[in-house]
């Protein structure tokens, strides 16, 4: 059941199913189905009633994988203009 939505999104772009814009936006939608269900059935968080302890830890990892994602365009982008 949680593998689902992961595979809606791979036959929505290899099927080509929708228009661009529309699979533009369903894309999105599944991954936000995909991390609800992680959430639930792996990590063993409920959504519906957070603790404190819970909050902190998915604003932790919300803010490594921010840092993670933001940082590594920013240091290639960094060294590229050292070597042009």
């Amino acid at each position: 059941m949680n593998a689902r939505p992961l595979r809606l999104a791979f036959a929505v772009v290899a099927f080509g199913v929708f228009d661009r814009a529309t699979t533009l936006i369903t894309l999105p939608v599944l991954l936000l189905a995909q991390i609800a269900a992680h959430f639930r059935f792996f990590l063993h968080i409920d959504l519906w009633k957070l603790l404190r302890d819970d909050l902190m830890l998915i604003l932790f990892t919300a803010l490594i994988t921010l840092l993670m994602v933001s940082g590594a365009p920013w240091i290639l982008f960094d060294e590229w203009s050292r070597m042009m």
